[in-house]
């Protein structure tokens, strides 16, 4: 064995068009300590999807599409900092979503302890009762929260579209194994943002 990685192939869907009262744009932990270079767990690279995903929601809001943050929230004991630092402590300057992201009173924001954001949170019952069908997902890291967050929303029924200029990973290698789980595992619809309308 060795030598290069094959890339998985998948296809990229063009003009992805979806109802505004039925679609939900997830924004998956555009948190400090993941996307600013001097936070705890920086990502490589996520400072740059900031301003695709402003213009992502900017065009939902506009549509009068949901918009749901999660946040990454851990106490000061949290069980995972024995897997990872410290990182996103509620309350913390690293634990604030990025200025250039910050919510609007309409927004929802949904605080999740653990990768998945439907584990232990209200996510389902938010969506449920505003009769959401798809979910766009993005935001950090790719392989982790986002991955885990698509997969668990095809697996309560939603159908998700993952926009793959609007999240990254540590690696070439993640980024690309998050993709293939969300085209193979859960059947998800792969695009880009910029070919996302809502109608």
């Amino acid at each position: 064995m060795g030598g290069a990685i094959k890339v998985p192939e998948f296809k990229v869907e063009e003009k992805v068009v979806l109802p505004s009262n039925k679609t939900c744009v997830i924004v998956v932990d555009m948190q400090n300590d993941f996307v600013d270079p001097k936070g705890a767990l920086y990502v490589k690279g996520a400072e740059k999807i900031v301003p695709i995903i402003r213009s992502l929601i900017e065009k939902a809001r506009k549509a009068g599409v949901l918009v749901i943050y999660t946040m990454d929230t851990h106490m000061e004991d949290d069980i995972e900092f024995s897997i990872w630092p410290k990182h996103t402590v509620e309350g913390s300057w690293g634990w604030q979503i990025v200025d250039e992201l910050r919510p609007e009173k309409r927004d929802i924001i949904v605080r999740k302890m653990r990768y998945d954001a439907f584990f232990g949170t209200p996510l389902d019952h938010i969506l449920r009762v505003r009769n959401i069908e798809y979910v766009v997902v993005c935001g950090v890291v790719a392989n982790i929260c986002v991955l885990h967050t698509a997969g668990s929303a095809a697996l309560h029924g939603y159908k998700v579209v993952f926009p793959i200029d609007a999240t990254v990973a540590l690696n070439d290698f993640d980024y690309y194994a998050a993709i293939r789980q969300v085209s193979f595992l859960y059947r998800g619809i792969i695009t880009r943002s910029t070919e996302i309308e809502f109608e």
